[in-house]
């Protein structure tokens, strides 16, 4: 794999630490994904789980779009891929998804999130509440649950690609 991943900085101020350690968890996805064919992408490779790469990466486009356009900045940009009738239809890809479009449309989310981010302080509270306190949320915590987030979801794709084609790597 060739795809450079920035190492985030080893001493920034706070924002630039969280901003770089999700960035850096944001390339490692990509990397993960890079240089298999749209059917490698969309196979589940690890049974008895349906979970593909091109899967992670649709299910990542909706969570950037869902914490960083509906929770923090107020916006209803509606589901991307999924809907009442399938409720995880970000991880149920078909034989007509390509990588092109999820990665695009992943990408579009990022630049997305990150304009919004931008006009945010750390302690700046979102414009959504939680569902379950009705709390708002910093942003701090959404950069903090994103790099956890990215990272659970790496470790799928570690596993995924490893048994698509035996490569491995941090």
């Amino acid at each position: 794999m060739s795809t450079e991943r920035s190492e985030p900085a080893l001493r920034a101020d706070e924002r630039t630490m969280l901003e770089g350690w999700l960035d850096y968890h944001r390339q490692t996805l990509a990397w993960k994904c890079e240089g298999l064919t749209d059917a490698q992408l969309r196979t589940a490779a690890v049974p008895p789980s349906k979970l593909s790469l091109m899967g992670l990466v649709r299910h990542m486009a909706e969570v950037e779009r869902a914490w960083f356009r509906k929770v923090l900045a107020g916006e209803d940009p509606g589901p991307l891929y999924y809907g009442e009738d399938d409720p995880d239809g970000d991880f149920h890809v078909t034989g007509d998804d390509t990588w092109e479009g999820a990665r695009t449309t992943w990408q579009a989310e990022i630049a997305a999130a990150r304009r919004h981010a931008a006009g945010f302080a750390l302690d700046d509270v979102s414009h959504g509440t939680s569902r379950f306190s009705e709390e708002p949320f910093s942003l701090r915590w959404i950069y903090t649950h994103m790099i956890e987030e990215y990272a659970r979801h790496n470790g799928h794709a570690d596993l995924i690609r490893e048994c698509l084609d035996g490569t491995t790597g941090d």
